[in-house]
């Protein structure tokens, strides 16, 4: 029996997905897994049970994920699974950037009482005119399942594409449109581009890319769109540019004190995945994932570990052991098998970075010795017993 603790509403219909082997708690302390989508984790302490977090949605801030890989505490992301709406919303920023749709709204409401509201709409929407976003250049910063959507979707209106990301993966270059093109290089895209959009996640690297520098180097009265997260910008630089007319418009959906009721900014408050069916998937796959490791210890899409899967383990026993990448693991985890007359059947280890993941099945179920002479090993952080 697994159980599993929600720290935000999570969509009925991936709770659906588990089964009469789970059962939900309201004690954190005493959780296996823990669901969780914008509740902040970096002062919360992790109970010892806990072996999975499964995050609703993309970006994983609020989780502490060094501290979790050193606790073999495997964190899960659910990427792709709300591509479609955050695509939606960076495709209705492109156009209320491009025609003042909103300044128009406002006009109509701030006029609601004068009778001859539609005759001076016609005098007064040219304050409103804007430009159509076909044979228009969009750079797209960033071609995972969200820059490849938008990319799409872009050719399809008519607009001619730039694409800039150097670890593009194989099923993305696989999607992507062959009329796009990727670029080598960030500044042609800052060079050529009207509109710029940015889909990358944020790191060290990535903090505050689109920076005085590089404005510099992007083309008067640029568009430029942020769906990612709000720190890959420097705002302050941003709202300058918008006051020299180097930017036209900056279209974010995080709103903060920098940007908020600013002129030239349009602020969605954090809209992009907020649709009924993004949430539905993301909560169906972040269920399925914890699911396929607490019962199997398969690793997908884990933002601290390496992807691994064995498969339903058809042995007597399965063992994951999560520790350090350095030499001479393998060795001695196969000797404290070996040295209790244990066969191992199958094993894989996969690494990332720092850390790795070793999962072995065996003819015969792990004894406690066994286990705490595996947990002994300089250099564990944790054994688990899958089965």
């Amino acid at each position: 029996m697994f159980k599993y603790h929600c720290l935000n509403p999570i969509a009925g219909v991936g709770l659906e997905k588990f089964s009469d082997l789970y059962v939900k708690t309201e004690n954190v302390a005493e959780a296996d897994g823990i669901l969780v989508r914008s509740a902040a984790m970096h002062d919360m302490e992790l109970p010892e049970s806990l072996v999975a977090i499964a995050r609703a949605g993309a970006g994983v801030n609020n989780i502490p994920l060094d501290k979790c890989a050193e606790k073999g505490i495997v964190v899960f992301n659910t990427p792709g699974a709300n591509a479609n709406g955050v695509k939606e919303l960076v495709i209705a920023g492109m156009l209320l950037a491009s025609r003042d749709v909103a300044g128009g709204i406002e006009w109509v409401k701030e006029n609601v009482s004068d009778e001859n509201i539609a005759k001076d709409a016609e005098k007064a929407k040219k304050n409103f005119a804007g430009t159509e976003i076909q044979g228009k250049k969009l750079g797209i910063i960033g071609l995972g399942a969200i820059g490849v959507k938008v990319a799409n979707v872009a050719k399809h209106l008519g607009m001619e594409v730039y694409g800039y990301d150097p670890y593009v993966s194989v099923d993305a270059a696989w999607n992507l449109s062959r009329d796009v093109k990727h670029v080598l290089n960030v500044e042609e895209i800052y060079e050529e581009c009207d509109i710029i959009t940015i889909h990358v996640p944020l790191l060290d690297a990535t903090k505050g890319m689109i920076n005085q520098d590089a404005l510099d180097k992007m083309k008067e009265g640029v568009i430029l769109l942020n769906f990612a997260r709000d720190l890959l910008v420097d705002e302050k630089a941003v709202l300058a540019n918008i006051k020299s007319g180097k930017v036209r418009k900056y279209v974010s959906d995080f709103p903060n004190p920098t940007t908020a009721g600013q002129e030239g900014c349009i602020v969605i408050p954090h809209l992009g995945a907020s649709t009924e069916e993004s949430e539905d998937n993301c909560a169906v796959m972040a269920v399925k994932q914890m699911k396929d490791y607490l019962e199997n210890g398969n690793i997908v899409n884990s933002v601290n570990y390496p992807s691994c899967d064995m498969g339903i383990c058809a042995q007597a026993g399965r063992v994951a052991i999560f520790h350090k990448n350095i030499a001479n693991m393998i060795t001695k985890f196969t000797a404290c098998f070996g040295d209790n007359n244990i066969n191992i059947s199958d094993m894989t280890n996969k690494s990332r970075g720092e850390v790795a993941y070793t999962m072995l099945d065996i003819e015969k179920p792990a004894s406690a010795e066994i286990i705490g002479k595996l947990q002994s090993i300089d250099g564990v952080f944790r054994v688990r017993v899958v089965k």
